[in-house]
């Protein structure tokens, strides 16, 4: 017997909407992901570091910055306008 209470879990595919969703933040899950290769590469490197490496994350960081900026003002206007 389990303490823990879960709901039962469904066998649905994702909707329409959710597949929209996913597309529309994929850029920022990308740009994420890069940051983090960039962050590994960097721990990795240990007394090995280099200006490029560290060139590396802040343009990573950068990235992911525009990205959430553009999609959170997208997300605004999309409030404004409707």
């Amino acid at each position: 017997m389990s303490i823990i209470h879960l709901p039962n879990l469904r066998d649905d595919e994702p909707s329409a909407a959710d597949l929209a969703a996913i597309e529309l933040e994929w850029p920022l899950i990308a740009a994420e992901q890069h940051l983090l290769d960039a962050e590994i590469a960097f721990i990795n490197a240990g007394n090995n570091v280099s200006a490029l490496d560290r060139r590396r994350i802040r343009r990573a960081e950068h990235r992911v910055q525009v990205i959430a900026g553009a999609l959170g003002f997208r997300e605004v206007w999309t409030e404004v306008v409707a």
